[in-house]
């Protein structure tokens, strides 16, 4: 699901396009697995997950990358020094 590399955050994660609101909403296949309040349309879903990844960890936007899975529901995200760990994102 998560794991820690140099102060980063690594996460493997499911994604749910076209929820109502985003959020985490459990595990999915060994992964976090996260709703977005956006649709797959030219990366609309995809800027979603940075920007609620760097809203739930207290990091700037540009502190979260999307390392693969830019056109796939498995993604893997990189997150630098986050200020706040949820309890979702633990191993």
């Amino acid at each position: 699901m998560a794991d820690e590399e140099a102060g980063a955050i690594v996460l493997d994660c499911h994604v749910v396009p076209g929820a109502r609101r985003s959020g985490f909403a459990g595990e999915h296949d060994g992964r976090v697995r996260i709703r977005l309040g956006a649709r797959p349309v030219e990366g609309a879903a995809n800027r979603e997950l940075i920007r609620f990844l760097a809203a739930a960890c207290g990091v700037p936007k540009k502190q979260v990358t999307l390392v693969s899975g830019a056109g796939s529901r498995r993604k893997r995200v990189r997150i630098e020094q986050p200020r706040i760990r949820p309890p979702e994102l633990t191993t």
